[in-house]
């Protein structure tokens, strides 16, 4: 190619960048005295003059820098709200900004993992002794099925509640997105509506969730308990998944009992916070949001109302599978959403 040909396309490359990332202002050190031609839209030629390569990427550097600021939103309300730090938000073209949410008391919401509509104040009236007395094989299936792996649990973590505590939210928040999942499938299939059942067994999956999001903030787990819940979790969710296809009220009477479990750990667990066993510390934030309990709550605070949430859990189960041990559907009873 010509030394000619070779500037023109010079200058038809740098024409076409445009002053973006040079200007007449700020070249007069960097021009050259050789020029490049470019011809614009008209028959004359014009002088353009090319900048040296160096010169070239220190601007071009510059107006990134420029550009990036400029895409930066200019409100803090799309930094981070959870890590509280300096953060730069995600820029999206999709335009989906953040949302901005405040307390009560007009201070920023934090967490991002639930909104403050869905923070309640739970329901301390209910029966934490109640039980479902097993009459027939299929009770009684589910009962010892539950006790069989209950006496493993108090094996390994015996008095160590919060490890314990821990174990038991990873494997109690799989049975409410199983049935969910389930239910799901079946109104699409059918084209039929659930009586609000999907609703009411992810909201008990989330509320289980929940759980374990508040204990950690107060305990790490060690790597071998991580291996654990890894190892327990996928057997127990395989498993449930055969049994809620095979038979949807077994399913949900084991959950019954796996619930009436839960709600005696968590006894024992307030009994060792009373006796001075276990140190009362006080409660996480998140626990003091979702719950809505009084900022100088503690542990026995938390632990309590995490209590009654399992108590609404055995609840909902027990009266799931009485409902389809009476050969009805689920759709035709109304769920109890929001039933905490």
């Amino acid at each position: 190619m010509s030394r000619i040909a070779t500037t023109k396309m010079s200058g038809l490359l740098l024409r076409q960048l445009g002053p973006r990332f040079f200007s007449t202002s700020s070249l007069g050190p960097v021009m050259r005295e050789a020029a490049t031609f470019s011809r614009p839209l008209g028959m004359e030629w014009v002088r353009i003059p090319m900048l040296e390569p160096r010169k070239f990427s220190n601007l071009a550097s510059s107006a990134g820098k420029d550009e990036e600021k400029a895409a930066e939103p200019p409100s803090a309300a799309a930094r981070k709200m959870s890590g509280g730090g300096d953060e730069k938000a995600i820029v999206s073209y999709w335009g989906v900004a953040p949302p901005q949410f405040t307390k009560e008391d007009g201070s920023p919401w934090r967490w991002n993992c639930f909104r403050p509509w869905e923070s309640y104040k739970p329901d301390m009236s209910i029966d934490v002794k109640k039980h479902h007395e097993p009459t027939n094989f299929m009770d009684k299936f589910a009962f010892w099925t539950v006790q069989t792996l209950k006496y493993p649990t108090y094996m390994f973590f015996q008095r160590r509640h919060m490890c314990h505590a821990m174990l038991l939210e990873t494997v109690a928040a799989v049975p409410g997105m199983v049935g969910g999942m389930l239910l799901h499938c079946k109104s699409l299939r059918r084209f039929e509506h659930s009586g609000g059942w999907i609703k009411a067994l992810l909201e008990e999956a989330e509320n289980e969730r929940m759980h374990l999001m508040t204990f950690i903030e107060i305990a790490k787990p060690q790597w071998y308990e991580r291996a654990l819940v890894f190892a327990v979790q996928g057997v127990f969710f395989n498993a449930y998944f055969l049994a809620y296809l095979a038979s949807p009220k077994l399913a949900h009477r084991i959950t019954g009992y796996l619930e009436e479990e839960a709600v005696n750990s968590y006894t024992e667990f307030l009994n060792d916070l009373e006796k001075g066993n276990f140190e009362d510390v006080p409660a996480p934030a998140i626990a003091i949001d979702y719950w809505r309990l009084p900022p100088a709550s503690t542990l026995k605070d938390v632990v309590t109302v995490i209590r009654a949430d399992e108590a609404h859990h055995r609840d909902l189960n027990h009266f799931a599978s009485d409902i389809q041990c009476q050969g009805r559907e689920l759709r035709e009873y109304p769920a109890p959403i929001g039933y905490h």
